[in-house]
Parts: structure tokens; C-alpha cells; sequence
């Protein structure tokens, strides 16, 4: 047989060589994010992390894992691929967050059908900024090309996140009391949930385009779809040790009703301010052009808080002005209170 005319795995689809130049793309951006703890270079098969043992007399490790969901379609669609990487670490550090955790080290899954490496480039340079901003280290991952197997020029981001907190400051939630306040931080937009909503009342509905401008918005359809999920680390770094945290939430996929409830003890639940916060355009847009019932907003969305700190009553003020000074925007957005179950909304 003619070797000239063999199939080889780069026929197949699936290019060695540009695989091996991704890496050393990406080299220099996971680099910059090691930290203290980080004891192997890229390349190795495993990531290697040094506890330091000195800071903790009982660590424990706090693990959790997530992806971006179908706000990648809105990457595809407008061609931005530097931000998707941001949320990918935002809502893996943001849930481990809630017990208290320090984010040590990520790592991160990127598959796709045929590897672009300059596009694969720019997620991982969104997937380092976020690690930065939550104070981790990009220690390691996956680059899987799979022809056939994805649409072209699409991909998928899964990522997974470690972190450690000291045993006997671990949050959980028992501390919960009625009476106590919820500390609303707000979120920067729809973050990376209810996508599947948002794309088909805008795109499918209305049939707009990622481009367009609508009344209200700073920004086109496509950026104010692509605003980064917001990371709460430096928040809860500004209050430790100068408030009592007893209880915290990430408002993901089921918005405030869905997962603020997660932390609480038995017997209690939340009684919800509605208009205690400003809610961001698009959440009302959606709401108005798909003609969406409120409380399917509401188990949606996270319309506008993307992050819940539960402090005693007595500490709300002093919470609010720490997490403001650093540049948090945060709220009095309800309180518990006992013999509800879950949440529920009242005027202020």
C-alpha cells in the first residue's frame, strides 16, 4: 500500500501538532496564576500542591465541579471566547466558597471536535483571570479533540476547583437563627444560569440578533449575555475574622428559592424583601418580551443577587459597609424567620 495515502490520526481529525502549540500558548497564562502550594509545572501527568500544615491544625478539603452551561452558544455566536472562562471558575469557586473555603488550585476540561488553539487560548486566558481573582492556581487539565463528536467551532468547559478551611471554621449553616439578616451581594448580570430561557425568548422568540441594542442596556444583546459571573472571594475574605459568617449561598440554577433554602437548619426559612434590590435590565426584559410568569423569573434568574451572606441581625450594617468599601454592592434583602419552609417574598 501507498503510505502516502494511509489514514493517519491528523486525517482522522485530530492534529498532534497543534495540540503541542496550544500548550505553548497557554504556558505563559497558567504560569502567572500558581501561588504558594504549587510544586509541578505544566506538562506533568498530575498536579502536585503543598498544604501548608503550619497555617491549619485541621484542614479539611472542600471540592466541587461545574461547567458553563448554554452560555457558551452566546461565545459561538459572537465570537468572544475570553470570558466564558471567567464563569467557569466563578461558579466552581463561588460553591465551595459557601462552606468557607480558601480556593487553592483549578483545573479545567476543555473538548471540542477540532482544536483552534488561539480560540482554545482565549478560554483559558478568561479560565486564568478568574483563578487570579479567586486567588487559586490553574494547576492542570484536559484538552480533548473529538472529531465528529461536537458541532464546528463548538466546544464544551467543565472545571473543577479544591480549596481548604480549617475544620472548626467550617460554614454550614447550624449557627442559623430566626431573626438573623441576609446579606444580598449583587450579581453582574444572569451570571451562567437560565440560559436556555434567556436564548429562547431573545433569539428564538424575538429573533434578535447578538448585536442588537435594546432600551436600557449599556451594551449589546451578546455582551450584556457574556457579563462574567462574579466571583465572592474577596468578599468573604473582607469579613473574616471581623464578622460572624454564619451561612452562606450561591444563587445559581433555581435562583434564590431554589438554593438559599440549602443552607438552612430545620424549622426556619426566609422571608424575601422584593424591590430591596436594583435589578438589572435584563431580567425585566426577558420577563416583558417572553412574557414570563414571576416566579419562573425568580426560580430562573438569580435577578440580581448572585450571592447570599446570613449574619446576626446586629451585624448587618457593619457587614454592609466592609463589602461595599471593597467594592461589593450589597444589600438587607430579607431575613429568617421560623415556620416558614423555603422562601418566601413580601414587600419590604
Amino acid at each position: 500500500m501507498n503510505k502516502q495515502s494511509g489514514l493517519t490520526y491528523k486525517k482522522a481529525g485530530v492534529d498532534i501538532d497543534e495540540g503541542e502549540r496550544f500548550v505553548r500558548l497557554i504556558t505563559p497564562l497558567v504560569r502567572n496564576t500558581f501561588r504558594k502550594g504549587v510544586m509541578a509545572d505544566i506538562g506533568s501527568f498530575g498536579a502536585f500542591f503543598k498544604l501548608d500544615v503550619r497555617k491549619y491544625k485541621e484542614p479539611v478539603l472542600v471540592s466541587g465541579t461545574d461547567g458553563v452551561g448554554t452560555k457558551l452558544k452566546i461565545a459561538f455566536m459572537t465570537g468572544r471566547h475570553d470570558t466564558v472562562g471567567i464563569d467557569l471558575v466563578a461558579m466552581c469557586a463561588n460553591d465551595i466558597l459557601t462552606s468557607g473555603a480558601e480556593p487553592l488550585f483549578f483545573l479545567d476540561y476543555f473538548a471540542t471536535g477540532s482544536l483552534k488553539p488561539e480560540k482554545a487560548a482565549a478560554v483559558v486566558r478568561g479560565i486564568a483571570e478568574g483563578c487570579r481573582e479567586a486567588g487559586c492556581a490553574l494547576v492542570g487539565g484536559e484538552t480533548a479533540e473529538m472529531p465528529g463528536f461536537y458541532k464546528n467551532g463548538e466546544y464544551d468547559l467543565s472545571g473543577f476547583a479544591v480549596g481548604v478551611v480549617e475544620r472548626k471554621k467550617a460554614i454550614d449553616g447550624r449557627g442559623i437563627r430566626p431573626g438573623d439578616a441576609l446579606i444580598g451581594l449583587a450579581s453582574s448580570g444572569l451570571h451562567s444560569n437560565g440560559y436556555s430561557l434567556a436564548r429562547k425568548v431573545l433569539f428564538e422568540h424575538k429573533k434578535l440578533g447578538p448585536g442588537k441594542r435594546l432600551p436600557g442596556l449599556e451594551l449589546s444583546v451578546g455582551e450584556e449575555l457574556l457579563r462574567p459571573t462574579r466571583i465572592y472571594v474577596k468578599a468573604f475574605k473582607a469579613l473574616e475574622g471581623r464578622v460572624a459568617v454564619k451561612g452562606m449561598a450561591h444563587i445559581t440554577g433555581g435562583g434564590i428559592p431554589g438554593n438559599l433554602p440549602r443552607i438552612f437548619p430545620k424549622g426556619v426559612g426566609a422571608r424575601i424583601f422584593a424591590g430591596s434590590w436594583p435589578e438589572q435590565p435584563i431580567f425585566a426584559l426577558i420577563a416583558g418580551y417572553g412574557n414570563v410568569p414571576e416566579e419562573d423569573m425568580r426560580r430562573t434568574f438569580n435577578m440580581g443577587i448572585g450571592f447570599i451572606i446570613v449574619v446576626g441581625e446586629k451585624d448587618k450594617d457593619k457587614t454592609i459597609g466592609i463589602l461595599r468599601r471593597k467594592g461589593f454592592p450589597s444589600y438587607v434583602i430579607g431575613e429568617v424567620r421560623r415556620g416558614i419552609k423555603g422562601v418566601r417574598y413580601a414587600q419590604a
